[in-house]
């Protein structure tokens, strides 16, 4: 099915600009920038989560108690914890 969409002369131009070439139509170009902002949001929402995590202190304290305990040798094997677990 085909949609017929009014956009003014100005959005014209700017999407003009935006084309990788000439030919490109506006149903490819709304694709690609759709596939463009998703990818960015994925990013953007990594980046807020990444910015949560670095600003809790207790998530933080034990991120390096784990870490220290890696270089200490203080680790488990899986299936060592699985057993655990049973």
């Amino acid at each position: 099915m085909v949609t017929t969409v009014q956009i003014d002369n100005e959005l014209k131009e700017r999407l003009n600009r935006l084309k990788i070439h000439p030919r490109e139509s506006y149903n490819d170009l709304i694709s690609r920038l759709i596939d463009s902002y998703s990818t960015n949001m994925a990013s953007r929402e990594s980046l807020i989560e990444t910015l949560e995590i670095l600003s809790d202190p207790e998530m933080m304290a034990g991120i390096a108690r784990g870490l220290e305990d890696i270089k200490s040798g203080r680790t488990k094997a899986l299936n060592q914890i699985v057993k655990e677990f049973d």
